[in-house]
């Protein structure tokens, strides 16, 4: 199939001869206008030109849109970290230095250690104390502060759910298991 893509187009049916020429007389039109632009120093600018040039800007605030819904996503969590972490600043509950109880906890599929007080372990175990982790630091808060901050972001906290019901085929579950059971 050798000739042009207009020949081959012609030769197939797809257009007739009558848009071909016209075709051809558009081309030439383009080309004469351009080449006198280029002489007397204007800018010309043909049809298709600017239907591309529109479409490129319609693509274009598309991808702005796009962009800016991300930053307002981006801004938004970060605006809830740093409230989240004002929030823990303010309520936490304070740790001696001399805390010897290991309390172990799973956080993102990992288990933690956190070193409290007996009386904070117990607080802890009864679910009036949780674990706020904010980047590798983790607190001590109250569980009223706790639920302030699961509404804004859940996966900072950790809690401890002792209203678990057993499954009903365990066969441990005559056994309770010591809250103070050091491994």
């Amino acid at each position: 199939m050798a000739g042009s893509l207009q020949d081959q187009l012609l030769n197939i049916g797809a257009v007739d001869k009558k848009k071909a020429k016209k075709s051809q007389h558009q081309k030439r039109q383009d080309l004469t206008k351009a080449r006198k632009a280029v002489k007397s120093g204007k800018k010309i600018v043909s049809q298709t030109l600017t239907k591309d040039m529109e479409q490129a800007k319609r693509d274009k605030q598309q991808r702005d849109l796009k962009l800016n819904k991300q930053r307002d996503t981006e801004r938004t969590k970060t605006a809830l970290v740093a409230e989240v972490r004002q929030i823990v600043q303010q309520h936490s509950v304070a740790v001696p230095e001399d805390a010897d109880v290991a309390y172990n906890f799973t956080y993102n599929k990992k288990v933690k250690k956190l070193y409290v007080t007996i009386e904070q372990q117990t607080q802890l175990t009864r679910g009036q104390l949780a674990i706020a982790v904010l980047g590798e630091k983790s607190t001590l808060i109250p569980d009223k502060i706790a639920e302030k901050i699961e509404q804004r972001l859940p996966e900072k906290v950790v809690r401890v759910q002792s209203d678990e019901v057993p499954d009903q085929d365990d066969p441990y579950a005559d056994y309770q298991i010591p809250d103070d059971l050091m491994w």
